[in-house]
């Protein structure tokens, strides 16, 4: 057998027609062996590519030009060419959130807020791949989408899942069982009756014109069109997708760029009330974080007050806008924690007074004594309107209180449904803070139960709580500040607050909070727009708060935002002279000096106008330092000039009303300059206050500076602190990124110098500058950097296509902004590490190249070709400064264009668009300027311009770049190489879109100068992974994907056949390094990953030429289009070529079909057995096949089968690489039956270890399957002669691979396969049957009870499984919550409140698993489990439909061929395994037909050759006959008469099927379970009925031969329904059994039948001794008639020889002569007698013994089975069998004293009720330490269930049972424990632990008894009973129990007792002191009692009791004597 590795040995392969020559036999030429690594090309001479190396790919554009396809249209042609809308450039406007997009009111801009504008307004530009979804990477399998492919299912009809029909049958059952157990002493019942009974059942359906002699072919047409008829169109729908994560080639879509909000909270607020309502309140909220010290949120102003206390404003207030009065407001809260606090503050109108007198009223009265105090009220109220009237617009501070957020938060989320009610109180009476809730469950949480550190705190589905405020805090003037405010935040935390000592202001404020609802409607932005749903502008509003997040967000600007906020914190006016002190400030935004330049910038508050042009601060009563908290938010203009400040007045307000004093006296000013040097100004200032008016231009300068003749308070000195924070996405608020964006607007504006800071830059320097500020960019703050990214890398971009011109010379800065890429990315991935996707790419960076990167347009002024003339990009105003620059952004945009409309630029609009247009036609012509592209000399240009444009490519710059850099500008970029190489493809198919070359052919779409470029680079980084993928692993795996993904993306766009070449370089490389390796597996899995994310390209297929046919690249066959003419896809060229080249990874076929190439290449190489150390990647390659296979068949475009069978070509090779690895293959049948695979197993391994130990028959018999079934025919053992083990695939690789190989089978072109297999050899096409017998067992049908019962086990941990459990821990679930809250009390109190300490990870604990069984039921509903099962009930049919499809093929090349008949023998294995596998009704009736078929092609294969398939096939048609589902059984009855019917046509009499029928119907009622006689007898009366109806054999004896035999049949049945009846009592059953098999001593084939059903079921229970003695029993039958068949020395004489072995084998011996002679047809035809029989049952025995643990017997058995191998000079078995009786020996050495065998007990059965047991004995025999509870509780339980409880008495003692005591309507069991007896002369050869447990007759059990009756008296009146019973056979038998034959009784007197005791008890003693090691315990427990009859009476007291004096009476002398003797011994020890 040549099969040793090609790799060594290079064997040049011979061509196809001498291997037809060949013996088919050999191995070394056959046409199907990948092993011969390099293949030769039949036809072509082509030198050979080892498989390990990559074959040069064929050029795909020129093949395609080269071969064009007849077909014009049809569905062929899209299998040739990619569809022309494969890509398509898209513009998608962006959603916008408000109803109007947020855009500056101005219409002149400066460049840098217009290039932000565009940034946050333009279309998305989109590159679509319209058939991406296509690829494999979203294959429909691997996601959600199977439930919709499997709908419409046809539900299969299995017997295994039907109930039997009727409910009939199950009374009828349950009254046997009532009935009496009589057992009629033969095993036959009435010979009459029966026949009655089957004479009058009914037949099922006969089969029409199943009689008619049809000829062959026509009946293989009419199941083939049968067979084909409704078939599944997808096999993978049905088979689930192998587990993997998230798949390689899966690229999610990254997320739309937008907004960036947190968790979102709405607060609504109801109402405000205090205990005296006399005048207006205004209140205010917002968020602190106390931790952070950090404001979080603007403020949100509410109004409260009633229409009545709001009149008293009018004069002051103007009407209110509806936009001030919302009252509910949204709060984004990014960080969530525990440190947030929701702060609400309270201002009234000012009035003369202190804080604390002015709330004094508020906290003495009462509401409750309104009427009391009626008087004094009203003089408060006259107060407060004079207050009101007159200082109505200035407010003082008033009072303020804090809510804990994550409290409420954290509490609402555990209790009942509705929304909870919270009070907060200062509580006087309580002294403490509590919030009080409507709810039983909580009780007082106080406040304090929070932790610190972010707990996982969760806003967004908490439940809402309505809170209710019941305290306010007064303010305290002097405490103001942010500052004091953190203090008391952080203090009302603690347990002993200062704020609980201070006296509240009751009042009751009613708040809603809750999680913001997706898409409130009737909302507005900070900036007042409103947002989308906005039905009615009259609605009251509801306010987004602007967040400012407690850290930074780094999300990129989307939207217009430009707004200040200004925080005046304190005054020190101390100095001061002259009166100050109810101080104000009022603040303005001036656009100039003069008074009147007032903005109306600053946002209102409450109840006010929107915008208003000042703002005050309130006013603390009498302080000339006072603090303030006020918000002044500003809108800040979109473009700022020098002018623009804010100005802040500083005012006193005199609040008693004096004669001729003003209310307001101007007592200080001071300002703040908005832009310095450009720059917006920000941050904490401490500024000086003038006294007068500041002078003439004073706003371009700071108050810092010293004006000339100006008064300053406290000289000069800064007094004035304020806060000034803008939120712009404008602004970006770092000098670094502000500088690079001034100079390079400076460039595109052209205005020179350029200010920046406090320089001036000139032109000359402006290029050094403009370098140093890009480099720069690495110092700036990431926030800036990330906020303003998209339009960063715009520019960066820009500069690299469009070098600037800077004094009149072009300046490339490509590699500086290629620097500075590079580096912010890696910035982004190393601080932002939650936010990339499973290929490690950055979130931000990948939708800013899919949304937001397009081509710049690279020509200055002119309309981008972008839509609507502006989609592109920035306007660029040229050196000329020409008029045509827009005045304003028309921001109206259209719809989005695909490049079906070339025609984008319309018209031109410019001059230098005409240029462009008149340049843009002709070729430019390349310049030697290697840096660009294109470089235009045309000098009427520069007229028009004034300037030089140049303007290169992107992507063709990219990739220069990349190229040549190198160092740490290199390593970054490889780390981020997705990032360009995205750029890169997106760049190219912008430009082909541009360009309109979408369609143009592919090879000139790029320079070739590029494509070299892009062949650098790939060969480049594939180097960098083959060197570095040890060191830097996680780096190299991004590195691989990235390049991986690259290339499938250049598939799409550039010249096919280049890509190829570079996928090839890659691959050399990657060789090259694996032959160095040690370890390969490492690299090898990078190169599947890599070879897996190209073969996910949608058009894969395409990719693979899957329409070429393999011809020799060298000459284009002129007959390619008769290929493709539209008969079956292959017809005439098919001889052409050589069939074999698209079977194997021939040369031809690696070329063309060169991705599916690779992919079978990885397959075979790391599937191969010789592999080293790739093991480990099977699951990982096998994967990638089925994922491929899958997402074609799922693919609607290969929907049509002659389209998938020219896909199923491109995997023909698939078949060969897995036949190749059958060996390895998981053996799925194994666990259908315990053999061993009949596959690939020479014959003399089958005994050792690997082989299976029991003969096939017995141990299907074992498995109730009982296919006789010995090792296959010679052609299937293939052992590879290197003999090293295989390692094997895991069961899912296997099942993974075998559905690959289906798919293939079921979709490949009939013709082609059925070409291929006549040219295999016998060898092969038994390989391939064998894979097919493999694929029966792997899909085969489970049940729905294993789908019930896999659902109770398995315990999912799926998510919403999770959520259910928490559910079920957590509440809503009544007393067992409960109970799980006890048992988890320490949980209650973990930190973060909620049960489990946070939501992500919870870990079962061991002590909650008690509730877990009613959980899992949770887990998969009825429907899902009958969903599975309806899956899998399909996919099994359609597995086996595959099957049987292919075993027809393999069918017709035998017939056509006319050779190669031995494989017959394989198809007919492979068909009777799958008719022993549990199948639908459906497979089963194609499956009988075809059977039919073979039988009537090929009689004499069943009759002659392979007797032992013909049983099998009884067998199985007989299990068929007795199936619940009509249909089957019709099919069964014909194709088993049909059988008959043929035998006796080939020779007249069919004793031999009529011997097989007889006995396979005797095992098949012995071991099956579920078998059922009523549907047997009815497929009996269908046989009769055929043979009455067949009208060619009625004059011959056939019909009576029938008859006669279904009428033996019958009666066998009837012991059958007596079996049934036992079914549950097994010794009971067996001992039925025992009787049948006694019936048949006549007919030994029969009797072994039964035999063999016995030691099945023994094996069923774990009786090991006892299946084994079946087969000594059996082995003996055997050796009888073979001793008289055949003289041989060495064989056994018969039973005799097996005496040894055991003393009951003796009744095996046979009849006379004369009843039966063996010579008879039919007679001891069974396979069993022969001498192989005979050794395969004895080597079964020695099994079964040896695992019983009687390694003796083993010996035994070996001594009659050594000889035999003896005279076979087979030293091979004998070597195995001295191996086993080694180990079996050295067992019974180690196990010395360990050694258990069984319990015995006597049971014996009193009562009338038991029939025919009534008065019986037997010893039962059980397994090792059996308790007598045990066995009793067995045997009550059982014969309780049968008579009812109150019928069955079990007797407790062990007494003599008199029969007249007994109540004669009861059952009585006796049950006794005994031990095995042995007289004193037995126990010399009984010296074993062995010797005495085996051949056991004897038994005996003791009774104490004293004279009197009682059971137990004193020692000296205590006797003792012993009682020896005999039995029948001795132990083990064939049977557990055996009955007792004889009984007698001894009686021993007290002292004998005590004589028997000392004895034992000096034994006990000898044992306990002499154990080696000593056991102290042990010893402890025999010392400290005695253990005999009498309970716990010591030694000491039975010298007390018999030896205290000396008999009188002689007699007891003896006894005497001998008890002092035992003491003497016993003192001894």
């Amino acid at each position: 057998m040549a099969e040793r590795r090609a790799f060594a040995q290079k064997i040049s392969r011979t061509v196809a027609a001498e291997v037809r020559k060949q013996i088919s036999g050999q191995y070394s030429g056959s046409p199907q062996l990948l092993k011969n690594l390099n293949i030769v090309g039949n036809i072509s001479h082509h030198t050979t590519v080892p498989l390990t190396e990559a074959v040069d790919p064929v050029d795909l554009e020129d093949y395609l030009i080269t071969h064009p396809l007849s077909v014009d249209s049809g569905p062929l042609r899209d299998l040739v060419e990619f569809p022309p809308d494969d890509i398509e450039v898209v513009y998608s406007p962006r959603d916008c959130r408000t109803l109007v997009s947020a855009v500056p009111e101005e219409s002149e801009m400066d460049p840098h807020v217009r290039d932000c504008i565009r940034s946050y307004t333009e279309d998305w530009a989109i590159v679509v791949r319209k058939y991406h979804k296509l690829g494999t990477g979203f294959n429909p399998n691997t996601l959600d989408k199977q439930k919709e492919r499997q709908k419409g299912l046809p539900r299969q009809v299995f017997e295994s899942d039907e109930a039997p029909d009727g409910s009939s049958y199950q009374d009828e059952q349950d009254d046997l069982k009532r009935r009496s157990m009589s057992i009629d002493d033969t095993p036959r019942g009435s010979w009459a009756c029966s026949i009655f009974d089957l004479k009058n059942s009914l037949p099922d359906a006969l089969l029409p014109n199943l009689l008619d002699r049809t000829p062959n072919e026509e009946i293989d047409h009419q199941n083939d069109d049968q067979r084909k008829s409704n078939r599944h169109k997808e096999l993978f729908a049905l088979h689930p997708s192998p587990d993997e994560e998230e798949p390689i080639e899966r690229l999610s879509v990254p997320d739309v760029p937008k907004e960036h909000f947190g968790q979102r909270l709405l607060v609504k607020c109801l109402s405000l009330k205090f205990e005296i309502e006399i005048e207006p309140i205004f209140a205010s909220l917002a968020l602190y974080d106390v931790k952070e010290k950090k404001k979080i949120s603007e403020n949100f102003y509410f109004d409260l007050n009633s229409e009545q206390m709001k009149g008293l404003l009018r004069p002051h207030v103007p009407p209110a806008a509806i936009t001030t009065l919302a009252r509910s407001a949204i709060f984004s809260i990014t960080y969530p924690s525990q440190d947030v606090f929701l702060v609400i503050k309270l201002e009234k109108v000012l009035q003369q007074g202190d804080i604390g007198e002015c709330a004094e009223p508020y906290m003495i009265f009462k509401e409750a004594d309104a009427t009391k105090n009626k008087e004094k009220l009203e003089k408060l109220k006259s107060q407060a309107d004079q207050f009101c009237q007159r200082l109505g617009k200035y407010r003082m501070p008033f009072a303020w209180t804090a809510i804990h957020l994550m409290n409420i938060v954290s509490s609402a989320g555990s209790l009942e449904r509705d929304s909870t009610e919270v009070e907060i109180s200062t509580g006087e009476r309580k002294g403490s803070w509590s919030e009080r809730r409507n709810s039983s469950l909580v009780g007082r949480r106080s406040l304090e139960r929070t932790t610190s550190g972010d707990d996982a705190c969760n806003l967004t589905s908490f439940r809402p709580a309505t809170l209710t405020v019941a305290n306010f805090f007064k303010q305290e003037g002097d405490r103001l500040s942010d500052e004091d405010l953190y203090k008391f935040l952080a203090d009302m935390r603690r347990p002993s607050s200062v704020l609980r000592r201070l006296r509240p202001i009751t009042a009751q404020l009613k708040i809603d909070i809750s999680p913001a609802p997706e898409n409130p409607h009737y909302c507005l932005t900070p900036e007042l727009l409103q947002v989308k749903l906005y039905p009615d502008s009259r609605v009251r509003p509801t306010r987004e708060i602007l967040e400012f997040p407690a850290r930074d967000v780094y999300v990129p600007n989307t939207t217009y935002r430009n707004l200040l906020y200004i925080y005046p914190q304190s005054l020190n006016f101390a100095n001061r002279q002259g009166s100050a002190r109810n101080i104000t400030v009022k603040v303005q935004f001036m656009y100039g000096e003069d008074p009147s330049n007032a903005m109306p910038v600053i946002f209102g508050k409450s109840s006010c106008s929107e915008f208003s042009k000042e703002a005050y601060t309130a006013v603390v009563y009498h302080n000339r330092s006072p603090d303030f908290h006020e918000e002044i938010k500003v809108k800040l203009p979109a473009t700022l000039t020098d002018h623009h400040h804010l100005l802040f007045t500083f005012y006193h307000v005199s609040c008693q009303q004096k004669q001729n004093t003003p209310l307001e006296t101007p007592v200080g000013y001071t300002w703040i300059p908005m832009l310095q040097n450009g720059r917006l100004k920000t941050g904490q200032f401490c500024l000086p206050v003038s006294l007068e008016k500041p002078p003439q231009a004073y706003s371009v300068l700071s108050p810092e500076v010293p004006l000339p003749g100006m008064k300053w308070v406290d000289n000069h000195k800064g007094v004035f602190n304020v806060e000034v924070v803008a939120v712009s996405s404008i602004h970006t608020q770092d000098p670094y990124l502000d500088k690079f964006f001034a100079l390079v607007n400076a460039l595109d504006e052209h205005m020179f110098p350029v200010r920046i800071g406090d320089m001036r830059i000139m032109e000359n320097n402006l290029e050094s500058e403009l370098k140093s500020s890009i480099s720069a960019l690495n110092s700036s703050q990431l926030e800036p950097v990330v906020r303003f990214l998209h339009l960063l890398l715009d520019k960066l971009i820009l500069l690299v296509v469009r070098p600037p011109v800077i004094a009149g010379q072009i300046v490339n800065l490509g590699q500086a902004s290629f620097e500075a890429m590079a580096s912010i990315i890696n910035r982004l991935h190393k601080n932002l590490e939650g936010n990339h996707d499973q290929h490690g790419r950055n979130n931000l960076l990948a939708s800013y190249i899919y949304y937001v990167f397009r081509l710049p347009n690279t020509y200055p002024n002119s309309p981008s070709p972008g839509p609507g003339g502006l989609g592109g990009s920035v306007h660029y105003a040229t050196m000329a400064r020409s008029a045509v620059r827009p005045a304003s952004l028309n921001l109206n945009r259209s719809r989005s264009l695909s490049n079906s409309n070339p025609d984008i630029s319309g018209t031109p609009t410019s001059p230098d668009d005409e240029v462009r247009s008149i340049i843009g036609s002709k070729a430019m012509d390349r310049s030697c300027n290697r840096m660009s592209s294109h470089t235009e000399t045309s000098s009427f240009l520069q007229t028009l311009t004034g300037r030089l444009p140049t303007k290169k490519l992107f992507h063709e710059e990219l990739a220069l770049q990349w190229v040549v850099c190198s160092g740490s500008v290199r390593e970054s970029a490889l780390q981020q190489a997705w990032f360009f190489f995205e750029l890169m493809v997106k760049s190219m198919v912008h430009h082909l879109y541009f360009n309109d070359k979408l369609d143009a052919p592919r090879k000139s779409r790029f320079p070739e100068r590029f494509m070299d470029d892009i062949a650098a680079l790939v060969s480049t980084i594939a180097g960098d992974v083959v060197s570095r993928f040890q060191k830097d692993t996680e780096m190299v795996e991004r590195l691989n994907t990235s390049l991986a993904f690259f290339l499938n993306d250049l598939l799409s766009v550039m010249d096919r056949g280049f890509v190829f070449s570079l996928i090839k370089s890659c691959y050399k490389q990657v060789s090259a390094k694996l032959y160095s390796l040690p370890n390969p597996s490492v690299l090898v899995s990078l190169r599947l990953d890599f070879l897996r994310i190209i073969c996910s390209h949608e058009h894969y297929v395409t990719l693979n030429l899957p329409c070429s046919l393999l011809t020799p690249p060298a000459s284009p066959s002129p007959s390619v289009s008769s290929a493709t003419s539209q008969s079956s896809g292959f017809s005439t060229s098919v001889q052409d070529q050589k069939i074999a080249n698209m079977f194997e990874l021939s040369l031809p076929f690696r070329q063309q079909h060169y991705l599916a190439g690779l992919v079978l290449t990885e397959l075979a190489l790391i599937l191969d057995p010789d592999a080293e150390g790739l093991f480990g990647l099977h699951k990982k390659v096998i994967n990638m096949v089925h994922n491929l296979l899958s997402s074609h068949d799922s693919d609607p475009r290969y929907s049509d089968p002659q389209i998938k069978a020219r896909v199923a070509m491109l995997y023909l090779p698939l078949i060969g690489i897995i036949m190749e690895t059958v060996p390895q293959l998981y053996d799925f049948t194994e666990s259908h039956n315990q053999r061993g695979r009949p596959i690939c197993i020479a014959p003399d391994d089958y005994d050792s270890e690997s082989g299976s130990m029991i003969s096939q028959t017995v141990a299907m018999a074992i498995a109730g399957t009982s296919v006789p079934q010995l090792t296959r025919p010679g052609s299937f053992l293939l052992t590879s002669t290197s003999g090293r083990q295989h390692t094997t695939f895991s069961a899912e690789s296997s099942r993974s691979l075998l559905i690959c190989l289906l798919w293939v089978l079921k979709n490949a072109d009939e013709t082609v396969l059925q070409k291929w297999f006549s040219d295999l050899s016998v060898l092969q096409l038994n390989r391939l049957l064998d894979l097919l017998y493999l694929c029966v067992s792997c899909f085969e049908y489970k049940g729905k009870k294993v789908f019930e019962r896999m659902n109770s086990l398995t315990f999912k941990k799926s998510k919403d499984m999770r959520a259910k459990l928490e559910e079920a821990i957590l509440g809503s679930i009544g007393a067992r919550q409960e109970m799980v809250r006890r048992s988890r009390g320490q949980l209650e109190r973990s930190p973060s409140g909620s049960a489990f300490g946070s939501q992500e990870n919870l870990r079962w604990r061991k002590d909650m698993t008690h509730w877990r069984q009613n959980t899992e039921k949770l887990d998969k509903s009825r429907a899902e489990i009958e969903h599975e099962a309806l899956i899998d009930g399909n996919l099994a049919t359609e597995a086996n439909l595959i099957i049987l499809d292919t075993l027809e093929i393999i069918v017709q090349t035998v017939s056509v061929t006319e050779s190669k008949e031995s494989i017959l023998g394989g198809v007919l294995k492979v068909l009777l395994q799958s008719m022993a596998c549990n199948q639908s009704a459906v497979y089963l009736q194609h499956c009988f037909a075809t059977q039919r078929a073979l039988v009537s092609k090929f009689p004499e294969l069943l009759f002659e050759e392979e007797t032992e398939q013909c049983a099998d096939l009884c067998l199985r048609l007989l299990r068929h006959c007795s199936s619940s589902i009509s249909t089957i059984r019709s099919h069964a009855s014909a194709s088993l008469y049909l059988l008959m019917r043929q035998n006796f046509e080939i020779g007249n009499n069919f004793a031999r099927v009529k011997m097989q029928v007889t006995m396979s119907l005797s095992s098949l009622v012995g071991t099956s379970q579920n078998f059922n006689e009523e549907f047997l007898r009815r497929s009996l009366k269908t046989i009769l009925t055929y043979a009455e109806e067949d009208l060619e054999l009625r004059e011959t004896t056939f019909p009576d031969q029938v008859q006669d035999l279904v009428f033996n049949l019958h009666m066998i049945l009837s012991d059958t329904v007596k079996m049934k009846e036992h079914q549950e009592d097994p010794e009971m059953l067996i001992d039925l059994m025992y009787r049948i098999a006694k019936g048949y001593q006549t007919s030994p084939d029969l009797r072994l039948t039964w035999l063999q059903n016995m030691a099945g079921k023994h094996s069923e229970r774990s009786n090991h001794a006892e299946a084994a003695q079946c087969l000594v029993h059996s082995a003996a039958l055997v050796a009888e008639y073979l001793s008289m068949l055949e003289d041989r020395k060495y064989l056994p004489v018969g039973c005799v020889t097996f005496q040894n072995i055991s003393s009951n084998v003796l009744e095996e011996s046979a009849v006379s002569d004369d009843v039966v002679s063996p010579d008879e047809e039919g007679i001891c035809s069974g396979k069993y007698f022969t001498e192989s029989g005979l050794v395969g049952l004895l080597e079964q025995a020695a099994a079964s013994f040896s695992m019983a643990g009687m390694y003796e017997a083993v010996n035994e058995v070996y001594k009659v089975l050594i000889p035999i191998h003896e005279a076979n000079r087979d030293a091979k078995k004998l070597s195995t069998i001295h191996g086993k009786l080694q180990e079996a020996f050295s067992k019974i050495v180690h196990q010395d004293g360990k050694r258990m065998f069984g319990t015995y007990f006597r049971v014996g059965f009193y009562g009338t009720k038991f029939g025919d047991l009534d008065e019986q004995e037997f010893v039962y025999k059980e397994p090792a330490i059996t308790k007598l509870a045990e066995i009793s509780h067995r045997l009550e339980g059982f014969y309780g269930e049968r008579f009812g409880e109150d019928v069955l008495e079990v007797i407790k003692d062990s007494n003599p049972v008199d029969k007249c005591k007994l109540d004669p309507n009861k059952a009585y069991i006796q049950i006794t424990y005994v031990e095995p007896f042995f007289d004193t002369y037995e126990m010399k050869d009984r010296i074993t632990y062995f010797d005495k447990n085996y051949n056991l007759r004897r038994f005996m059990y003791c009774t104490p008894f004293t004279l009197d009756g009682r059971a137990h008296g004193e020692l000296h009146e205590q006797f003792k009973r012993k009682t020896i019973l005999t039995t029948s056979h001795a132990f083990p038998y064939i049977k557990t129990r055996v009955n007792v034959t004889h009984k007698e009784e001894i009686i021993l007197t007290p002292i004998e007792v005590a004589i028997e005791d000392m004895q034992k008890k000096t034994q006990e003693l000898a044992f306990a002191t002499h154990q080696d090691p000593a056991d102290p315990k042990m010893l402890q427990m025999v010392l400290q009692g005695s253990v005999g009859t009498t309970v716990n009476q010591g030694p000491l007291e039975v010298a007390q009791v018999f030896l205290s004096e000396i008999p009188g009476d002689p007699k007891l002398f003896r006894h005497h004597n001998k008890l002092r003797l035992c003491f003497k011994d016993f003192t001894k020890r």
